[in-house]
């Protein structure tokens, strides 16, 4: 199962579990905000040590690879991107870092201002589970090979495994640097 499906599951038991909690009891609702607030600051602090861990390492290896086009972008090629692969995985994990504070900013609007208790609860088990799936803490802090799924360039998966991905190949890879040349 993939994480997008993986992640529906999840979301759809956590809501079932949600249903059956009294968020009406002050020590329930304190419970669930402070397992949040805590979850969240793992995460973050997870993320943060990936970052030392890949600043620690430093590895100046180059990664080359063409950038799938956007879907609106009509038929273009994608971008040749040249890299490193601790470029390339501080990137990431800023990424990951960003959605963090995204993810709490909207769930501040939906808790504070819409009084929504419910997406607390099930947020918290999501944000284990992203942590989890987070390709670069599988790699930095839990010391799996860089390789399958945990190659670089990451894949993109869609919900049905329907995105398109880096092109790593060495053909891609010459065309790209052929359409660079032309251009200029």
């Amino acid at each position: 199962m993939n994480a997008a499906a993986s992640n529906l599951v999840i979301s759809l038991g956590a809501m079932q579990v949600a249903r059956k909690l009294d968020f009406d009891d002050p020590q329930v609702l304190l419970g669930v905000r402070i397992a949040y607030v805590t979850v969240q600051a793992v995460i973050l602090g997870a993320y943060y040590y990936a970052s030392y861990k890949i600043k620690q390492k430093n590895d100046m290896t180059v990664l080359k690879y063409v950038e799938p086009a956007s879907p609106m972008s009509g038929g273009e090629q994608g971008n040749l991107v040249t890299t490193t692969i601790r470029d390339y995985d501080l990137a990431e994990t800023s990424k990951l870092i960003r959605s963090v504070f995204m993810g709490v900013a909207m769930m501040g609007f939906m808790h504070l201002y819409m009084q929504y208790t419910q997406p607390l609860f099930v947020q918290a088990l999501m944000g284990l589970k992203n942590l989890y799936d987070a390709k670069p803490v599988a790699i930095h802090v839990l010391g799996r090979p860089a390789e399958g799924d945990l190659k670089r360039p990451f894949k993109v998966g869609g919900f049905m495994g329907a995105a398109a991905n880096p092109q790593t190949d060495k053909a891609a890879i010459d065309e790209a640097e052929k359409r660079i040349a032309k251009d200029e």
